[in-house]
Order: C-alpha cells, then sequence, then structure tokens
C-alpha cells in the first residue's frame, strides 16, 4: 500500500496563476502545469533565501521532499523559458495557513498581516 502524500503548508495563493509569452502568435501553443507547492518552493528559495532545510521546515515536509519538488519546478521553468511555453499554476497538495501560528516568517500570509495591522491600530 503507497504512503499517503503529506499536505505541504502554503502561505498564500500566488496573485498571478497564468503567464504567456508576450510573442504569442501561436494561441494553442502547450501549456505547463507547475502545482501551487512547486511554486511555494521556488518562491521561498529563489525569492525570500530560504534553505532548503527551513524551507521543509516552513512547509513542514522532508528536505529531502523539498529538494524534489524544488527539481521539478526548476524543470518545469526552464522548459517554459526555452521553448516559450505557457505557464499555469494550479493544484497540488497543500493546505493554506491557518494564521494560528506566532509567526510563519514568510511575510506574504494574510492572516498574519492582518493581525499585526489589526495590532498597529489598536496602540
Amino acid at each position: 500500500m503507497a504512503r499517503p502524500k503529506k499536505w505541504r503548508k502554503v502561505c498564500s495563493l500566488p496573485a498571478t496563476i497564468e503567464f504567456t509569452p508576450i510573442d504569442s502568435h501561436n494561441s494553442f501553443r502547450d501549456s505547463i502545469v507547475m502545482s501551487v507547492d512547486e511554486y511555494e518552493t521556488i518562491r521561498l528559495i529563489d525569492n525570500e533565501n530560504f534553505s532548503q532545510k527551513e524551507c521543509s521546515l516552513y512547509m513542514k515536509i522532508a528536505r529531502t521532499t523539498v529538494q524534489q519538488i524544488y527539481f521539478n519546478a526548476r524543470k518545469k521553468l526552464a522548459r517554459v523559458l526555452v521553448e516559450g511555453l505557457n505557464l499555469k499554476i494550479e493544484g497540488g497538495e497543500i493546505v493554506l495557513c491557518d494564521g494560528k501560528e506566532s509567526y510563519c516568517g514568510c511575510g506574504v500570509c494574510q492572516k498574519h498581516n492582518y493581525a499585526i495591522e489589526y495590532n498597529k491600530t489598536e496602540e
């Protein structure tokens, strides 16, 4: 029996979920689908400068799982850039941040940002 996949914690869904090359004279070109957890690993490691270990702690999965997700995401991004394909971000085994943690460290969690702004107005 296969082991069930562990849900990956994601702070928020991406603001933009579809990218198309500007020279899209062929609107019927193939699309690459990147899962939300693949997007999150790219965001955390490449944009937020998390290490793979920090990313794994944040997403609540094993470091080796992060490494595999990150590898797959980078391969997809490479194909999108080199072959000029469309990119769609959707799906994945994810759970959104519930805001119950005292601090998640990502800086984009809507629930934490709201709490910070609310506490500032109370002072």
